[in-house]
């Protein structure tokens, strides 16, 4: 990528060449995810969030065609106001800076700028995976075809509670794609500490992950990315039981509407936030702020590592 359309923030950037800890962030959750002005509090939270723990954020998105990686405030603020920014996977990256246009970047977007960048570190709320009836829809995201092939540690609360956790486990064992529960024998669904499906690897501390992503990235060569999963804080999950009811009526309208592709995912967000009366909103922004603060941490630890 030539250096006029991929540009680094020049507090990221000093980081980076001094080794410090850097920690990628995502950006449609800002566009796309919350509703304003709750995504520029949330957004600028985080970021200072990252810093209490000792590395530097670097909110990724693209605007006016060129991959920023590290954001000012009037930047946020344009993500989460203006109307004509596209939520933008990885195929969607050539399409942006060819015609100059605005993209918050989903998981698959943002790793694939912050590996561009030398960034090993990024945290977001959930990844995406399997749908619900894929096995016959063949609707997977894209997220999980980047992290075959993106060395990125990708801290998340786990795969979003509204996609099939049990497919979307068996699609990144085949893709190679290691799968760390951080602090837990269970694998935990977004909303809820667990999900029905053990942990595949339990680990626990940003010293243990740095070390296990030490070993995968150096000794092993391995050129996929990591998922480490996060557990909600107890205080703010809504349990398993409690929240699928209300994933299976957003499911069936989804239905009766005929929605697909892209806009899934933000409806029934949305009409999960409805049903919950806020509460799952609440919980999103808790569980980001925790993968915000524990993915700092690991940045240090693997930082230190050298």
């Amino acid at each position: 990528m030539t250096a006029d359309r991929i540009a680094v923030l020049a507090e990221v950037q000093e980081a980076l060449h001094e080794g410090r800890a850097v920690v990628a962030l995502e950006s449609t959750i800002i566009s796309h995810g919350m509703p304003y002005p709750t995504n520029v509090a949330m957004a600028t939270e985080v970021e200072a969030i990252v810093r209490a723990n000792g590395a530097v954020p670097a909110t990724i998105a693209v605007l006016d065609g060129v991959c920023r990686v590290g954001l000012e405030a009037d930047q946020l603020e344009l993500l989460a106001t203006h109307p004509a920014v596209h939520k933008a996977t990885t195929r969607d990256l050539p399409w942006l800076l060819a015609t100059r246009r605005h993209g918050a970047t989903t998981v698959a977007a943002t790793m694939r700028i912050a590996a561009l960048a030398d960034i090993e570190v990024f945290a977001t709320g959930g990844i995406g995976g399997v749908h619900r009836g894929g096995a016959l829809t063949f609707d997977v995201s894209a997220d999980l075809a980047e992290f075959a092939v993106t060395p990125v540690a990708v801290v998340s609360a786990g795969i979003k509670s509204i996609l099939d956790i049990g497919l979307t486990l068996e699609h990144l064992e085949t893709l190679g794609v290691p799968v760390i529960v951080d602090g837990s024998d269970d694998f935990p669904s977004f909303y809820s500490r667990v999900s029905g499906f053990a942990a595949p690897r339990r680990l626990d501390g940003a010293e243990e992950i740095a070390a296990f992503m030490h070993a995968a990235w150096g000794p092993l060569q391995l050129t996929t990315g990591i998922s480490v999963a996060n557990p909600i804080p107890l205080a703010d999950e809504i349990p398993a039981a409690q929240i699928e009811g209300v994933i299976a009526e957003a499911l069936a309208e989804l239905d009766r509407r005929g929605i697909v592709g892209q806009d899934v995912t933000p409806f029934l967000l949305g009409r999960i936030v409805e049903q919950t009366d806020g509460r799952s909103l609440t919980a999103n922004v808790a569980l980001v702020r925790n993968n915000a603060a524990l993915a700092a941490r690991i940045a240090v630890a693997f930082a230190d590592l050298g």
